[in-house]
């Protein structure tokens, strides 16, 4: 019996590779996308231009608003003004803050646009925490926001001390002041003086020396021990002397001062 066999040709001639064909490099090849995106980008610019161009009408209203005790409107529209000429969407409402913001006693000011012509002016007044030197105020953040007043209220605490010290003064005072109505007490006036001492008067007249040492210390040590001793003869006393190491002496009104603990050297910085 006859046996058929096959076997593959192992000589067979292979398909010879197809040449690839040339492409375009990817940057040329995707150009009409590139084009779409960028006449998309003009349009869309172009549109926005136009209705910019369109919105951007005179500035017809401006609209005050704010509690005025010392800020007049008459003073706000007059610092609006030169940029309300720009048109309602060109006014550049930082600069129109900023100009608002440079007036006398105003604190804070907030600018908006009002469809379709006008723009509202939110003021914010200062709040006059305390006087400084002769005409000076301070607001609640200790700022010396007006160097010469021409209304001080008489109710305000007076602070003073060298130039350049107001903020330094007016964050001891604001410590100081909530501390003092916790003992029942009020501060009417702080000072500093030249050399480095301070000093603070209560609205019941009595003077209380702290001195250049050690002053948050000495402060406290009022507020537990001296207070409490002079709660209820403050109409009989003219200073309180904090300047010790270990106590305090008071200075009687139409009197010496009283007997207090013997200073040491290093104690002495009158």
């Amino acid at each position: 019996m006859m046996t058929l066999s096959w076997r593959r040709n192992r000589f067979k001639n292979k398909a010879a590779p197809k040449k690839a064909r040339w492409k375009w490099p990817a940057l040329f090849s995707g150009w009409r996308v590139y084009a779409r995106r960028g006449a998309l980008l003009l349009v869309l610019v172009g549109a926005l231009s136009a209705l910019t161009w369109a919105l951007d009408r005179p500035v017809r209203v401006i609209s005050i608003d704010g509690s005025f005790q010392r800020v007049s409107p008459g003073q706000i529209e007059k610092a609006v003004a030169p940029f309300a000429t720009q048109g309602f969407m060109s006014a550049d409402l930082a600069d129109i803050q900023r100009a608002v913001e440079t007036l006398p006693w105003v604190d804070h000011a907030r600018i908006a646009r009002r469809w379709p012509n006008s723009l509202r002016v939110t003021v914010i007044e200062q709040t006059a925490a305390a006087r400084w030197g002769e005409s000076g105020l301070l607001n609640t953040r200790g700022e010396l926001f007006v160097r010469t007043a021409t209304h001080v209220p008489a109710e305000l605490p007076h602070l003073s001390g060298p130039e350049g010290s107001s903020s330094q003064v007016a964050k001891r005072y604001l410590t100081a002041q909530g501390r003092m109505l916790e003992a029942g007490m009020r501060i009417a006036a702080l000072r500093l003086d030249e050399r480095g001492a301070w000093e603070m008067d209560l609205d019941s007249g009595v003077t209380v020396r702290l001195g250049r040492r050690d002053v948050d210390e000495r402060f406290e040590r009022f507020i537990r021990t001296a207070s409490q001793v002079i709660a209820h003869r403050l109409t009989e006393i003219s200073y309180v002397d904090m300047r010790y190491s270990n106590g305090f002496a008071i200075g009687w009104r139409n009197q010496g001062p009283a007997s207090g603990p013997a200073k040491h050297p290093d104690d002495t910085d009158a």
